[in-house]
């Protein structure tokens, strides 16, 4: 699958300029992000600029792969024909007799699948496909999207979302009872304004929450909002690691350093420091925190000791890997990261895509330890 070349952002307040010289510190870093960027930065991030439909590659042993990419044309064709006056009945009919029928009731598809598959590859391209101005199209992650709210404030949110075509969510997951209250309500205002959702995940949507809290407490919520979804499931290995080498090995401390020191605008930080340092910043900063960066050098690399710090990091893999930031690393191998509890429990799948982004990104680092 194609991915486009990475691209600076603009400097977070707080943040300090790339530069040559001494490695800078994540650490260091403790970027503000007012809310006006939130909402401009809501569209899909540097490694999934360049995605198309026809540029996603499904596995011939897998038509689930195929059949999504289908169903995603037909719905963004639909879009389009509620674009040109065809109201709700083009949008939910899809608006062409030779797409594929969505039922009438769901407002939106929700992408449900094992991590590596493409789901994101995918609703970064049905974003793309929709005919729409990128000011009426939204594209965040669910804690972006929670962010967005705390930032804004629940009404504003809704003003702002409401005038939207489209608003798609990746990595869609209920962790706490106020998520799911929050967002149960949030999507049910939006789909009543007409706007059309999508959504990934790793979990079904009627399964959300479980394992993580007392999920059956608000099974009118979860059933809420399973109604506004298609589901549709896409099975598949992670072509990440689909034909390619087992993991490299951890570098030692003085190859990491040395990497960091060659490379003009990388970081250079204890493991441990960092996760103390991810403790003091909102997980929806870390994008914010990762601007400009051109690769993470991390020494000391430990299991993680907690639940609450594995998924800070967790939320900081997935944002050097939509940055497309290489991480050299030196201590444990990222597969050892997380303890079989963990690994076991109900964020489960949320320990492995971490492990298989991390992996991908220490692959894409070696050349820079190499280098250095």
């Amino acid at each position: 699958m194609s991915s486009s070349s990475p691209a600076p952002g603009p400097a977070a307040s707080g943040s300090r300029a790339i530069s040559d010289g001494e490695p800078l510190s994540l650490c260091a870093r403790e970027p503000h992000v007012p809310a006006e960027r939130l909402v401009a930065e809501m569209v899909p991030p540097p490694r999934f600029d360049s995605v198309r439909f026809d540029t996603y590659l499904p596995d011939p042993n897998q038509p689930s792969q195929s059949e999504a990419v289908r169903v995603l044309e037909g719905f963004a064709a639909g879009l389009g024909e509620q674009a040109r006056g065809g109201g709700r009945r083009g949008f939910l009919g899809l608006g062409r007799s030779k797409a594929p029928k969505v039922p009438a009731g769901p407002r939106g598809v929700y992408l449900d699948g094992g991590y590596g598959v493409g789901k994101t590859h995918l609703l970064a391209s049905l974003w793309h496909a929709t005919p729409a101005e990128p000011a009426r199209k939204a594209f965040g992650t669910f804690v972006e999207l929670t962010n967005l709210v705390g930032a804004l404030g629940f009404q504003q949110t809704v003003r702002t979302l409401s005038g939207h075509r489209l608003l798609c969510i990746d990595e869609f997951e209920l962790d706490d009872p106020g998520d799911t209250v929050l967002v149960s309500t949030l999507l049910g205002r939006l789909v009543d304004e007409g706007v059309a959702l999508a959504a990934t995940s790793n979990t079904l949507p009627g399964k959300l929450g479980e394992g993580r809290f007392a999920a059956a407490d608000f099974l009118r919520e979860i059933q809420g909002l399973s109604a506004h979804f298609r589901a549709l499931r896409i099975d598949g290995e992670d072509y990440r690691h689909r034909g390619l080498p087992e993991a490299p090995a951890p570098h030692s401390d003085e190859q990491v350093t040395r990497a960091a020191h060659a490379t003009p605008g990388a970081s250079l930080d204890d493991f441990a420091a960092l996760l103390d340092h991810l403790a003091r910043v909102h997980p929806s900063r870390y994008g914010a925190l990762t601007d400009g960066l051109a690769a993470v050098c991390l020494t000391g690399v430990r299991p993680v000791p907690d639940q609450s710090t594995a998924l800070r990091l967790v939320v900081l893999a997935d944002r050097l890997y939509d940055r497309e930031v290489p991480v050299a690393a030196s201590g444990v191998p990222f597969d050892r990261l997380f303890s079989e509890e963990m690994l076991n429990g109900g964020y489960r799948k949320k320990y492995f895509r971490a492990i298989s982004r991390l992996t991908a990104l220490a692959r894409d680092a070696a050349r820079l330890v190499e280098a250095g």
